[in-house]
């Protein structure tokens, strides 16, 4: 008879799993050792298990099959649980397998014991406990198929022994299970409906997320149709920007003035898959229809007219054909007339201000951008490396961005790397990394080299939590404890055998990108970049302008003048010459 291990790693397999992250421990044992006696599973060795969670989730969401991760018991299995909540809130399949103490001490108190049911259950779809190895196949298979299906992050917690434990065949463990397609969408009457809205409409918006993957051209059909421009929200990004004549920016935080705008003047805002948070830069009184394949998330965010449940791809198929063409163009031209002014301004700070320091951040992204392969996978760190990737890095339909959209946690761009290129080894991965983001899991670039993974780590090295400051500024207050003391990051990287360049000038940079990128291993170009770029919000609130007078005056009532200037040639001074 198999031990349980094996039926696990049995199973795995017949559903497409070929890779593991995680970290070994010794309530693991049964199952690593199951995984070093397999043929068609390998172990990616990682240095702490939230980056086995990250990489399992930047593998589902590239592959869109389900990503494995492990932990042992305790504090091993609890150090998943950030990457597992990037996993779930970013709807991607992922299975955790977390070890437990052994069953007859559950509730002692033992050594490194947790309530694994309790901690993850708000960050999965599935969590169950296996507390005889009879359960183990099924409760495994009704896990692999809640992540698959649900699109979200399934536990199952197994006491260590249970893993060695020997059990007779099972037919949960011999079948596949792999993820249906259904056609889904709306009846016809509310088809209808929103056909009736669209039609009677003047000025339609379209607002895109990541439920517009797979729906491309329905959604440039319908575009051109309504005469309307599409904004997308940022998880949107790389299905929506590229070949789209509508194409007017990004809304939100990080988005652009001109996406702001088109939303806000639109009379009719019809949103396609996604569930985008800020209700400040929804319109005011315009007419609502909200299209998602979870019914739960309509008019969640601002109240909607009309919610339709569905897929895009298959309710835009049963809506275009009761559409009638629109011939005015006014909306459309006026939004991209403005986008094509707010993209201008954009560009025109990427550049390499007549050999300035430090350099901007804005010409890092922009270069990184034009050397990149066609078909890169970027990942990024949330806070300013962010919004340089959402204003600088041009999708096509081939590249992809990977980041924490919706968790919005720190230090997962290389995690999210390590796990991209697990399951692309031929394909360029590039992660944007962040000072502080980056020596969070700074263990992490010995994973590069122990499991030969060539990533291209570009760090926006600004000696500070920067994002964090520009929140502090807008809320009137005086930067605090957000100064970081860093090293010389390039060689910290060569001391550890990989490729590392350190970049204080702008006039090297290109070359310094350029070969790292061409350099057959990990790479880390460490470049020096303006603390003081603000990356304003396309609207400005009168909270937030009081916010920054505040900031002016407190910060030279600290005696700290000199941050006042820094900030003000920065972002003035450099434009006024401009």
């Amino acid at each position: 008879m198999a031990t349980v291990a094996d039926q696990v790693i049995s199973a795995l397999s017949a559903s497409g799993v070929r890779r593991v992250y995680g970290l070994p421990g010794d309530s693991l044992n049964g199952f690593t050792d199951a995984i070093r006696r397999s043929e068609s599973i390998t172990w990616e060795h990682v240095r702490h298990e939230e980056t086995a969670g990250f990489a399992a989730a930047a593998d589902a969401a590239l592959t869109g099959q389900l990503a494995v991760c492990a932990g042992s018991c305790g504090p091993g299995n609890l150090h998943l649980i950030n990457g597992l909540f990037d996993a779930q809130r970013s709807r991607v399949p992922v299975l955790a397998i977390a070890a437990h103490i052994p069953r007859t001490e559950i509730g002692s108190e033992y050594f490194q014991e947790t309530h694994p049911q309790q901690l993850f259950g708000e960050c999965s779809v599935y969590c169950e406990l296996v507390s005889t190895p009879e359960m183990a196949p099924r409760i495994l298979e009704m896990a692999m198929r809640a992540a698959v299906e649900e699109k979200g992050v399934a536990v199952v917690v197994v006491p260590g022994e249970i893993f060695l434990a020997r059990t007779g065949g099972s037919g949960w463990t011999s079948r596949p299970v792999l993820p249906t397609h259904s056609i889904m969408r709306p009846d016809d009457e509310s088809v209808r409906r929103a056909a009736d809205l669209l039609n009677a409409a003047e000025r339609v918006t379209i607002l895109g997320g990541a439920g517009v993957a797979g729906a491309h051209d329905e959604l440039i059909e319908l575009a051109a149709t309504l005469q309307a421009p599409i904004v997308h929200a940022l998880r949107g990004k790389e299905f929506i920007e590229y070949d789209n004549p509508f194409d007017v920016g990004m809304t939100g935080l990080l988005g652009f003035a001109s996406g702001y705008k088109a939303i806000k003047e639109a009379d009719t805002l019809l949103m396609l898959g996604t569930d985008f948070p800020y209700q400040q830069f929804y319109p005011e009184g315009a007419t609502i229809i909200q299209v998602d394949t979870r019914g739960r998330n309509l008019g969640r965010r601002t109240p909607i007219d009309l919610g339709l449940r569905g897929t895009v791809k298959d309710t835009l198929a049963a809506l275009q054909p009761q559409l009638r063409a629109k011939t005015d163009r006014e909306h459309l031209n006026r939004a991209l007339r403005h986008y094509a002014k707010t993209r201008a301004s954009l560009d025109a700070l990427a550049v390499n201000d007549r050999g300035k320091t430090p350099i901007r951040p804005e010409y890092v992204a922009a270069l990184a951008n034009r050397l990149a392969s066609d078909d890169a996978v970027f990942t990024c760190d949330v806070g300013s490396p962010v919004v340089w990737a959402a204003r600088y890095l041009t999708m096509n339909g081939r590249r992809r961005l990977i980041g924490s959209f919706n968790h919005g946690t720190m230090a997962n761009a290389l995690p999210h790397a390590i796990g991209a290129q697990t399951a692309y080894p031929g394909r360029q991965v590039v992660a944007f990394a962040g000072d502080g983001g980056l020596t969070m899991l700074f263990g992490e670039l010995v994973t590069l080299i122990q499991n030969r993974l060539p990533v291209k780590l570009i760090v926006f090295n600004n000696s500070s939590l920067n994002f964090v400051e520009l929140e502090m500024k807008a809320a009137g207050i005086v930067t605090f404890g957000t100064d970081l003391v860093n090293p010389d990051f390039a060689a910290v990287a060569q001391s550890m055998g990989v490729f590392g360049r350190r970049v204080t000038e702008p006039a090297a940079l290109e070359r310094a990108l350029a070969d790292a990128f061409a350099h057959d291993g990990p790479a880390v170009v460490d470049v020096v970049t303006a603390r003081q770029e603000l990356s304003i919000p396309p609207a400005i609130t009168v909270e937030q302008a009081k916010g920054f007078s505040l900031y002016a005056i407190r910060t030279i009532l600290a005696g700290r003048a000199d941050e006042l200037l820094d900030l003000v040639s920065t972002n003035v001074a450099r434009r006024i010459l401009d």
